[in-house]
């Protein structure tokens, strides 16, 4: 517990400062001026490419989403905007610790009885955040388990997210194609009924238990590989759970829900400075959006899926303005990884593709190192303080932590958020700020820096390869015998062309340095 007792011993004056400054924000929200703590709403989408939206090249008779369009026409919208990971659990792990995943082990992708990855000694952004006098909440899908050593899913869900900086949360525990399919408020699963008992596993159950494999005819949605274990809305999903059946919810009301939700607790807390974690679910697998979407799109579900998804970021538009908030509101629309067609369902989301590219110009997507995995759509919208436009620079969701606490004055510990740079000034978008000058981008790696590895450095990109050996099934040890290859992303955005013999300097220069960022443990000096 060392580091969060020094951190709030470290900020106790911060603190103090930064409650009259909250009383400051409600006297500026009433005379229309832009407040020196704005409100904060990142919304995470799940899953969705750089090409997938209007914005950022969707053709509007494949995909319309005017609402992010218009956050994009009125905020900063960026092009080299970045998760630090292309799978979701280390990305929100990197955004609310600021550390990149792969340094911590067993954070890789949580499975459905995944004890808490973030422990309760470490800082995270929704701490700093309290520090400076705010009202904290995360409301959607969360993938970063719960409990100390397993949930404990009818008793107390703890540590979980009020252990680590939130004030509140209602969840989807895990992601939606790993059971169980329930809501969880706070400490507790909503709804639980203690006479029929939650159970969740590994194992089948019982003889007759029914799953994707033994009752396939009675799915309404089949799966492609994988997802054949429990049944529940007619899909199959990972792993099996019985019990609790009062308290489970329906795919199709997901996005409705975290609206719901999202509008209560806004209304609860719109007198203070608020931070609300959006994260939403919609195109991640099962794809299966309100009745009202489905066939809106002309690429099917998926299609359907993301014109859901603008429609949240709308409703959020909608309530802050409602509200009175919006010029005291800034919104981060970013992504947790890029795209990935079949992921698991037989959704037609390859057949009927028809010309859409959702990774825009850029090769891979969900669980690659290749651009199309971690580089996604990424915008920036403060009215009145913002000012419309297109940055080059590069930003990543995980520096959001250190960029709005060190906009706050709030002090982060030496030993905290050790890959999260300030940016402040270029999501700004202040004249003359600069963002990165370099990313790591990690894949599906299970922590370690022996894993496979992208870095991002102004227009070159390196891609750093690391093969099981046959014999021992472990890790190569050796950098020299992992397979480097480099990219000129001016002249080759798909990453097809190695240009490590033409520029060999370049390349023995990227090599060494993403080489010393595995080995020093942190980024941010």
């Amino acid at each position: 517990m060392k580091f969060r007792t020094l951190f709030f011993i470290h900020s106790a004056l911060v603190t103090i400062h930064y409650s009259s400054a909250a009383a400051e924000q409600d006297q500026r929200a009433t005379d229309g001026s832009a407040s020196p703590t704005p409100n904060v709403i990142v919304i995470m989408a799940d899953d969705l490419g750089y090409g997938d939206v209007g914005c950022y090249g969707a053709k509007p008779e494949n995909i319309k989403t005017p609402h992010i369009d218009q956050l994009a026409t009125e905020g900063l919208q960026f092009t080299s905007g970045y998760c630090s990971a292309s799978t979701c659990t280390p990305t929100r792990y990197a955004l609310l610790t600021g550390t990149h995943a792969f340094r911590v082990k067993g954070s890789g992708i949580a499975g459905p009885n995944s004890p808490a990855l973030i422990k309760p000694d470490v800082v995270t952004m929704p701490d700093l955040l309290q520090k400076a006098g705010y009202k904290t909440a995360v409301i959607g899908k969360w993938h970063l388990g719960l409990g100390d050593k397993q949930p404990d899913w009818n008793g107390d869900l703890k540590p979980g997210p009020l252990e680590i900086g939130f004030d509140y949360s209602f969840l989807l525990p895990t992601t939606n194609d790993r059971v169980p399919q329930v809501y969880v408020e706070n400490h507790r699963v909503l709804n639980l009924d203690p006479k029929d008992p939650l159970w969740v596993g590994h194992k089948k159950p019982s003889p007759d238990h029914k799953t994707g494999i033994s009752h396939r005819d009675e799915l309404k949605m089949d799966w492609s590989h994988g997802h054949n274990s429990t049944i529940h809305n007619g899909i199959s999903r990972i792993g099996f759970y019985t019990g609790g059946h009062a308290a489970r919810f329906r795919d199709e009301d997901l996005a409705d829900k975290w609206v719901e939700k999202s509008e209560a607790w806004i209304k609860q807390n719109k007198d203070n400075p608020f931070f609300l974690f959006f994260a939403s679910h919609d195109l991640h697998v099962p794809r299966i959006p309100h009745e009202r979407f489905q066939g809106k799109s002309r690429t099917g579900y998926r299609g359907d899926a993301i014109v859901q998804l603008d429609w949240c970021v709308g409703e959020i538009v909608r309530i802050l303005k409602e509200q009175g908030l919006e010029k005291n509101t800034m919104i981060v629309f970013c992504s947790d990884n890029g795209s990935v067609l079949d992921d698991g369902y037989k959704d037609d989301a390859v057949e009927k593709l028809h010309d859409h590219q959702p990774a825009g110009p850029y090769a891979g997507g969900k669980y690659k190192i290749q651009e199309g995995g971690t580089r996604t759509p990424f915008i920036t919208y403060w009215p009145g303080t913002i000012n419309p436009g297109v940055s080059e620079q590069i930003v990543c969701t995980i520096d959001l932590a250190t960029s709005l606490a060190t906009h706050l004055g709030v002090a982060i510990p030496e030993d905290a958020c050790l890959d999260s740079l300030d940016v402040m000034p270029a999501l700004l978008g202040q004249e003359g700020a600069k963002g990165r000058s370099n990313l790591i981008q990690q894949d599906n790696g299970n922590g370690g820096t022996l894993g496979t590895f992208g870095y991002r450095s102004g227009k070159w990109k390196l891609q750093r390869k690391n093969a099981s050996d046959r014999k021992t099934k472990m890790a190569n040890e050796d950098p020299a015998k992992m397979k480097h290859t480099l990219y000129d992303l001016d002249a080759d955005p798909a990453e097809k062309n190695n240009v490590a013999k033409q520029n060999p300097e370049v390349f023995a220069r990227l090599k060494a340095e993403l080489q010393k960022q595995l080995d020093d443990g942190r980024t941010r000096h």
